[in-house]
């Protein structure tokens, strides 16, 4: 049989290669935006996503680990207010030094086995906590916010631990980032059809396969039945991230309406007090008579000056803020004072739907809008969120890698070099 150079027996019979489906370019620019905008914010969703995962069960925490949040319920009245900050300042007298005055923020009271809380800012150790018996005003602790656990995490959710100026910027564009590469992630995963192979690799994780697999399918497959909580989650974390997406976000809620400023409600300070009973607790006496028997929390916020108000504040479903009422009283008159703040001083059964969804914000965001079962779906999808970053590195690695040794691979047996090799693969 004759031979003809260059031939052999085995490429007589050899089957030329398929070549892959060319991408379009539209597919191409998202896949390069996923890639590169992913190595880029991928340490900052990393941290935030982890500090969210611990954050949510702060206060489940905090109540085991913390046995002065609780005291033994009696069958009295609270302490009132006035008295309350009377105590309170008594015992900083010797915690403080003398040239500094208490200024103290405000009394909070909650169901009858938990302590009372007034808060005030320690000249060295910045926003603090009392911790008091609400029937007879005993200090139970002193917590110094700024050196607890949870608030050092949840400084490191808001700022990365940097000084806010420059860590909230970063992370309010790493979250902006984020949503953009749920959008890519989920253009990338989406099946050309629904047949058995695709089905099972877009909707299965592949246990038994190779690392890289399974990492694979970790990061497509999680990533897919996540992607709406993932969003709710970044989006609603985007409204402290940027006054603009706050504003239009509400403006898309409420059907174009301006989101309200926040003006200081102020007293009339040409009038005296005249009244006999401390003007704190005439306001305290007056709303519990309003409040009585309907549970939940129940607070009294001080006026920081001569032109402050008295700010009474209820709070029908403890754990959640959404439902929040506020209200607020002249301190020389003591009449009531309509609010500057329409969004949060109308009562949130007569707020329009949109109104009620903004202001659910915050409990949409680390899920205690629908309890615990709600916390627990944040929690995960936290979870899912901070690996996201993690398996996205390992699949370019990988994929890196391997395009490394086929170029070696390709050069040892054709002799060319590796930009040759190169070229002649990205054709």
């Amino acid at each position: 049989m004759m031979k003809f150079p260059g031939f052999s027996k085995s490429a007589d019979n050899s089957k030329p290669a398929k070549k892959a489906p060319k991408k379009s370019l539209f597919r191409r620019i998202n896949d390069w935006l996923h890639l590169w905008l992913g190595l880029i914010s991928g340490t900052v969703v990393l941290i935030v996503s982890v500090t969210g995962c611990l954050y949510v069960f702060e206060k489940e925490i905090s109540d085991l680990i913390k046995p002065y949040k609780f005291v033994t319920p009696q069958e009295k009245s609270y302490l009132l207010p006035s008295v309350m900050k009377e105590k309170a300042e008594r015992y900083l007298e010797g915690v403080l030094p003398d040239s500094v005055e208490p200024n103290l923020y405000g009394v909070q009271y909650f169901s009858r086995d938990r302590s009372a809380i007034i808060a005030y800012n320690h000249p060295e150790h910045e926003y603090t906590m009392i911790y008091m018996d609400p029937y007879d005003g005993t200090v139970l602790a002193e917590q110094y916010l700024k050196h607890d656990f949870f608030r050092i995490v949840l400084m490191g959710h808001y700022y990365l631990w940097l000084p806010p100026d420059i860590g909230q910027p970063v992370v309010a564009v790493s979250i902006l980032v984020f949503v953009i590469l749920l959008i890519t992630g989920m253009v990338m995963w989406w099946p050309k059809n629904l047949n058995k192979a695709n089905f099972d690799k877009s909707f299965k994780i592949k246990w038994k396969a190779s690392f890289k697999r399974v990492n694979y399918d970790l990061h497509n497959v999680l990533g897919f039945y996540f992607l709406t909580l993932s969003l709710i989650l970044a989006l609603t974390g985007l409204v402290w991230g940027f006054e603009w997406f706050s504003r239009s976000y509400y403006w898309a809620l409420t059907g174009g309406e301006k989101l309200p400023e926040w003006e200081r409600v102020v007293s009339d300070t040409t009038r005296t007090y005249n009244g006999s009973a401390n003007p704190l607790d005439a306001v305290w006496l007056q709303m519990l008579k309003e409040y009585d028997g309907r549970g939940g929390d129940v607070g009294l916020q001080f006026p920081r000056d001569n032109k402050g108000a008295i700010s009474f504040n209820y709070n029908p479903r403890p754990g959640t803020y959404y439902k929040r009422e506020n209200r607020n009283f002249d301190q020389h008159t003591l009449k009531e004072i309509p609010g500057n703040n329409e969004l949060y001083d109308q009562k949130f059964e007569e707020a329009s739907v949109g109104r009620k969804i903004y202001r659910m914000n915050y409990d949409i965001h680390v899920g205690a809008v629908l309890g615990l079962p709600g916390k627990i779906l944040a929690f995960f999808a936290s979870l899912v969120c901070a690996s996201l970053p993690v398996t996205g590195f390992l699949v370019w690695w990988g994929k890196r890698k391997k395009g490394k040794k086929k170029t070696t691979a390709a050069q040892r047996k054709s002799g060319r070099t590796d930009k040759q090799v190169l070229n002649t693969t990205l054709q």
